[in-house]
């Protein structure tokens, strides 16, 4: 068992970053419905693809606000996590140099 703890905090640094990211793609993909929806077309003159396509996407939808309720959420939480491990990191090593001084 080790008697270290290493917290890599450039690595939650990356984390808060990729949730921020993903977040705005949620937020954005909402918006590529039409384009979607006219890449498909009407193929041999049927609309079953574009439909359940529409169909699909207007599902998504509201599981995409929730999942992405939960990214903030947990982006919200890293943040938070890493912050009191840098307030706790400075704060040792100001009792560490006050003892040494």
């Amino acid at each position: 068992m080790s008697d270290e703890v290493l917290i890599p905090l450039a690595s939650m640094g990356e984390l808060d970053q990729a949730l921020k990211d993903i977040v705005i793609e949620f937020e954005d993909a909402g918006s590529r419905t039409d384009s979607l929806l006219e890449a498909i077309g009407r193929p041999f003159g049927r609309t079953g693809l574009r439909d359940a396509a529409d169909e699909f996407e207007g599902a998504w939808d509201d599981k995409r606000e929730t999942l992405k309720g939960h990214l903030v959420e947990l982006q919200e939480f890293v943040v938070a996590v890493k912050d009191s491990w840098e307030e706790l990191d400075l704060e040792l090593q100001s009792n560490l140099a006050q003892a040494e001084g």
